[in-house]
Order: C-alpha cells, then sequence, then structure tokens
C-alpha cells in the first residue's frame, strides 16, 4: 500500500517538508516519521530554495573550497555552491571556485574518495550536506573521510536534523525534531512501536520508501 504524505505549512521561504507518520525502519533506527526528500533534492526550483536557506545560515567568513553531498543531495550542493560564490564566500581555491563532490561508499559503508576525486578534498575546507541527519552516523563517516585525506571540515548542513551537533560542529538545518509534533528515532531493540506490536509500514533510506 501506499504511503500517503501530508505537506507541512511552510516556515522557511518555499521549502516543502512533505511527510508520512507511521512505523519506519532505517539501516541505523525505528521511526514514527518518514520525510520524503525527492522533490526537494531533484526539483531545481525547490533545490535552489533549500540552497538559499542554507547558505543564510553561513557566516560569510567560512571557508568552503568543497561541497560534500550524502543522500543524494548533488542539485542542492550545486546551487549552494552557486549561492556561495555569487555572495562572495571565501574559498582556497585557485580558480575562486567551489567543488562538489561526492563519495564513494565501500561494501562496508566506508567512504573513500578516488585520485581523481581526491584533490578535491585534500587540503580543503569541506562542508558536508545530507538531506537529513538523525543519528549522526553517516555524517560522522564524512568527517572523519575528510580528515583521513587531508581536508578539514568546515561545518554539516542538512534539509532535516535531529541532533544539534555532529564531531564538535553544529548541525545547520532548514527543519528539525522539533517541528514535527511527537517526532522520535528509536533503536530497532528500543522501538516502543515494535515491542507494541506495530508492524512495520516501510522500509526508507536516501534512495526512498519501499512500503509493505
Amino acid at each position: 500500500m501506499a504511503i500517503k504524505l501530508i505537506q507541512l505549512p511552510h516556515r522557511n521561504g518555499n521549502v516543502k517538508l512533505r511527510l508520512a507518520t507511521g512505523h519506519f525502519a532505517t539501516s541505523h533506527s525505528h521511526l514514527n516519521y518518514y520525510i520524503d526528500m525527492t522533490m526537494t533534492k531533484h526539483r531545481l526550483s525547490e533545490a535552489k530554495e533549500a540552497a538559499a536557506v542554507l547558505c543564510s545560515k553561513f557566516n560569510s567568513s567560512t571557508i568552503i573550497d568543497t561541497i560534500l553531498c550524502l543522500d543524494g543531495t548533488e542539485v542542492i550542493g550545486a546551487c549552494m555552491a552557486d549561492e556561495l560564490t555569487r555572495a562572495g564566500y571565501m574559498n582556497m581555491n585557485a580558480h575562486r571556485t567551489i567543488y562538489v563532490a561526492t563519495p564513494e561508499h565501500t561494501s562496508g559503508s566506508q567512504l573513500i574518495f578516488r585520485d581523481n576525486t581526491a584533490p578535491m578534498i585534500v587540503g580543503k575546507h569541506v562542508l558536508v550536506l545530507a538531506a537529513s541527519v538523525a543519528t549522526g552516523y553517516t555524517a560522522q563517516a564524512a568527517i572523519e573521510a575528510i580528515r583521513y585525506y587531508g581536508g578539514t571540515p568546515a561545518g554539516v548542513c542538512s534539509i532535516f536534523a535531529c541532533i544539534d551537533s555532529c564531531e564538535g560542529f553544529p548541525v545547520v538545518s532548514i527543519y528539525n525534531k522539533n517541528d514535527l509534533d511527537g517526532y522520535a528515532s528509536y533503536s530497532s531493540r528500543e522501538c516502543p512501536l515494535c515491542k507494541a506490536g506495530v508492524k512495520l509500514d516501510a522500509l526508507v533510506n536516501s534512495h526512498g520508501i519501499s512500503s509493505f
């Protein structure tokens, strides 16, 4: 059965948040909300709106050479790079531009960069961009990868976030869990919905949702 989405009233310009309530499982947790980021990530008009809001939350003295895109946020990342470049944000790149990069995931969920993409990280100030930061696990892995490859993490930002900080960096987001009434995230072993016998409605990840 298809999951019915509702739309959260705007509070950040035209950045829409589409969601559903129920019992959902990710690879790291169980949730009582599913947030659909599809249009925000892939529709140019919405990606531009999201990029503008996120960029407005950074100080112009923040040095950003590269935007590292997680969860399929490359369109938003490109819009952010354009916005930051036009706004005169500082970067250390020779051509005064901002790279937009995506890591490769190994079978063990490690993040790696090939020889042709690593120069976008080595010696660069790298901003981590995610669709959602729930547990912080993926963002933390990205920060660790940046440091491993000789880059300097410049911050963490996302469309939606459940946590306020990750690896010592504030998580800059458009929406957070306080915008969703009763939002909760649990480990699979501690999920009260599972304990109450409530069946899962769907499996969710950065690609979307698979309902039962």
